[in-house]
């Protein structure tokens, strides 16, 4: 029972097998034909049976079905056969029309491929030339850009360049030529920095030879410009400008109208010529090259370059030559160079940007300022031509004026100015000295002559003297020598040339005032009385040479005020301001008469020991000649003559110089006397000597120079006098009671002195007396005299003891 029940479970289990093998497709079949093999043992055996059970039954449809249809088929395959032989005419007529259809298409064919190929080549050709028209564009920027770089149009072939990279290759990238132009661009590029950075290198060696020309064209137009100002100054009547001199005389408003008018038509002929530096040098390099690195973003290199090479040559054009010094031209290339360097800087400046700064300017010229000053400072010192060190100022100054027109501040230069000023003074102070020199040299030291009014006239044009006796009768004398009117010119000619440096100075009146006093005092006080006490101090200078110095130098001190009045007059500062320097004259001139005066004394008493030294006394004579000596009597003449010349000379003077020389005599005859080499001196050598000393006391008493009181100059024999009364009288005892008493008889002779003389006439009396010794009055006389001797030691001892 169970296994029937299994069979009828499987049997509907076939059936749908079998109905899904023949509804689905064959690929399908696999998992439906495994399902019969997994399921129960004998189930595909049971399957196959009913497989077979469904295969009969399709046969038998079949066969019914083939039954049915017999009929129609035989009937179709019957009418087959009739319709073959029909079919066959048809394929021979299909055949034949093929064949004649083949023959007539030939030729079309034929025809239609060559349209088919024009129509190709049409296409291709179509293609090409868009193509072209697409690359054509590129080729002729690319030729443009060649024709550029070929003209040196390098700023235009650079943004060509741009032009290609930026909008035409990139439409035809896709090509090789394209790609050989982009590879080539950087090339060129390169090619364009190396060509414009050789054409800045021809620029700048240009300019380094062309700067002395920009310096000078500059130079000049600021010198004219500055002409023209002045000009200017002068037609308005500025105040300082009415008292400038041209040639040492004042200018009139006529001449200064002359002048002005000469200097408009000078500038309007000058007009057109006039140059500036863009006329000089051509700048265009620095543009293009300036442009071409801006364009290829490389301006940082550019500006560094140009600037370090730019410091190059400002060191170079800094540098002077060794031999500047010695000529105004060597000074002025200098200025011109650095002027034009300069002038090229500022220009750089205005004209681009970026390339130069300001402060890149303003370093530059602190730097060049430090090395001009050091430069200017250490040559100038080499200058001893006064000409020459005031062209050189002149130079500084219109190169101070030229720049500061290009706003480089220049005040260190004027500042450099006041020093070289102060060299200026010294080199016209050792000119001046030469000529102080020469005028003493020429000088006959005698008062000038004058034989009529018209000689009267030249000389007091020459020299500010007043004297209303001169001007009444002829021949007359000035009181001065010539040197005295040539060393007022002189100094007036030196205060011009001190003033020819103060010009354009940009100075006040003031301080142009105060300049030239203080140099005419440096003048007056150092260089005039250096040569004057030189020239007194010279040996072949005399007496009267001397009096006349003392003359002269009295007149030009009192021409000192005429001086300042001249000063005055040039710089129109009144003489009462406050601030105003005054002329040291007096002191100047005082020191030198006091010199002189010196010299005098000294050289008197020179005369004096010469005549003194003609003195022949034979001081063991036993009597006097009854005569003065002839040397003293010569001397007494020569003092005589001497002092009649000292009558010109201020009183004072003369007085001192009389009572010096008398005093001096004394003392020289008192130092004969007591002369350490003269051992012995008889009482007949004291006669002859207090005959002497006479003669010179009756010479102070005669007043050989009026002024002294009484017997004032007789007192410089006093000594003298009392020394030799004491041994002519022989009060031997009065002298030593009243020793020491201010109303002593012989008050002014010394002890020393009277025992000295005494023991060379005991040495004399020992000698000649040597028999006499047996007679009583030379015995006592002997005696008196040791005993005098004696006294005075104790008194001298005594002395010495106290002292």
């Amino acid at each position: 029972m169970a296994e029937s029940g299994e069979a009828l479970g499987t049997v509907p289990e076939h059936e749908r097998i079998l109905q899904e093998i023949e509804s689905t497709d064959t690929a399908c079949v696999g998992p439906t034909l495994r399902s019969v093999y997994d399921d129960q043992p004998n189930s595909h055996k049971k399957f196959m049976e009913k497989l077979d059970a469904c295969i009969r039954n399709h046969d038998k449809e079949i066969e019914k079905m083939c039954n049915f249809h017999h009929q129609g088929f035989v009937d179709a395959i019957t009418e087959l056969l009739k319709v073959r032989t029909d079919a066959e005419k048809l394929k021979v007529q299909v055949t034949d029309t093929n064949r004649r259809f083949q023959d007539a298409g030939k030729e079309m064919i034929v025809q239609t491929e060559d349209i088919i190929r024009c129509r190709i080549q049409q296409r291709n050709i179509t293609t090409v030339v868009e193509k072209l028209q697409l690359c054509l564009p590129v080729l002729e920027m690319y030729s443009k850009l060649k024709e550029q770089m070929s003209a040196k149009r390098y700023y235009s072939a650079l943004k060509t360049m741009e032009q290609l990279e930026n909008v035409y290759f990139p439409r035809v990238s896709q090509y090789r030529f394209c790609q050989l132009m982009i590879e080539n661009l950087p090339k060129l590029r390169e090619d364009i920095k190396e060509i414009s950075m050789s054409d800045l290198k021809d620029f700048l060696e240009s300019i380094r030879k062309h700067s002395d020309k920009i310096g000078e064209t500059a130079m000049k137009q600021a010198q004219q410009q500055k002409a023209f100002s002045i000009a200017l100054q002068k037609q308005n009547n500025v105040k300082f400008g009415k008292n400038m001199y041209i040639n040492h005389d004042r200018i009139t408003e006529e001449k200064r109208e002359i002048i002005l008018r000469h200097i408009l038509e000078e500038e309007d002929e000058n007009e057109e010529e006039v140059l500036t530096v863009q006329d000089l040098v051509d700048f265009s390099p620095v543009y293009r090259c300036l442009h071409i690195y801006s364009v290829l973003g490389d301006e940082e290199t550019f500006e560094n370059y140009y600037r370090k090479q730019r410091k190059k040559q400002a060191r170079l054009v800094l540098q002077p030559q060794s031999s500047m010094h010695e000529t105004v031209d060597g000074y002025r290339r200098y200025f011109t160079q650095i002027v034009g360097f300069f002038v090229v800087e500022d220009h750089i400046l205005h004209v681009t940007q970026g390339l130069v700064t300001r402060a890149y300017t303003d370093e530059l010229w602190n730097m060049a300022l430090s090395k001009i000053i050091a430069v200017l400072r250490a040559h100038s010192s080499y200058c001893t031509d006064p000409d020459l060190v005031l062209e050189l100022k002149n130079l500084i100054v219109i190169f101070a004026d030229t720049l500061q027109g290009y706003g480089f501040p220049v005040n260190r230069l004027f500042d450099l100015l006041f020093e070289i000023r102060d060299q200026y003074n010294e080199t016209l102070l050792k000119k001046w000295a030469g000529v102080f020199r020469d005028i003493f040299e020429e000088d006959n030291y005698s008062p000038i002559p004058i034989v009529s009014e018209e000689e009267y006239k030249i000389v007091t044009s020459k020299f500010p003297f007043q004297d209303p006796d001169l001007e009444k009768s002829f021949p007359k004398k000035f009181p001065m020598s010539q040197s005295v009117p040539h060393i007022y010119i002189q100094v007036k000619e030196f205060i011009y040339a001190s003033l020819k440096f103060s010009e354009s100075l940009h100075r006040s009146s003031t301080e142009i005032d105060d300049m030239l006093r203080k140099s005419t005092n440096l003048l007056l006080t150092r260089t005039l009385n250096s040569c004057l006490l030189n020239l007194i101090r010279k040996p072949h200078i005399g007496l009267t040479e001397l009096v006349q110095i003392i003359i002269n130098t009295t007149h030009l001190e009192q021409a000192c005020k005429y001086l300042e009045d001249f000063i005055t007059n040039i710089t129109n500062i009144s003489q009462e301001t406050v601030h105003t320097t005054r002329l040291y004259g007096l002191s100047t001139f005082k020191d030198a008469r006091h010199a002189a005066e010196g010299e005098i004394y000294t050289k008197l008493n020179q005369k004096i020991d010469e005549f003194v030294q003609l003195a022949d006394y034979d001081w063991t004579m036993s009597e006097p000649d009854g005569r003065a000596s002839g040397y003293l009597m010569d001397l007494i003449n020569f003092l005589r003559s001497i002092f009649q010349v000292f009558t010109h000379l201020p009183g004072k003077v003369a007085q001192t110089a009389c009572m010096s020389a008398c005093q001096h005599l004394s003392t020289t005859l008192m130092q004969m006397l007591l002369d350490s080499e003269l051992k012995q001196i008889s009482m007949g050598a004291v006669q002859q000597f207090n005959l002497d000393v006479i003669q010179c006391e009756l010479f102070a008493s005669s007043e050989p120079v009026p002024g002294f009181q009484g017997d004032t100059l007789q007192l410089a024999f006093i000594d003298l006098r009392q020394l030799l009364d004491l041994f002519m009288v022989w009060d031997w005892s009065t002298y030593l009671a009243d020793y020491g008493q201010p109303a002593s008889k012989y008050l002014r002779v010394n002890p020393n002195t009277a025992l000295t003389l005494l023991e060379k006439m005991k040495d004399t009396s020992k000698k000649n007396n040597i028999f006499a010794q047996f007679r009583k009055n030379d015995r006592d006389k002997q005696k008196l005299i040791e005993t005098v001797v004696k006294q005075l030691r104790n008194l001298v001892n005594g002395m010495s003891q106290h002292t």
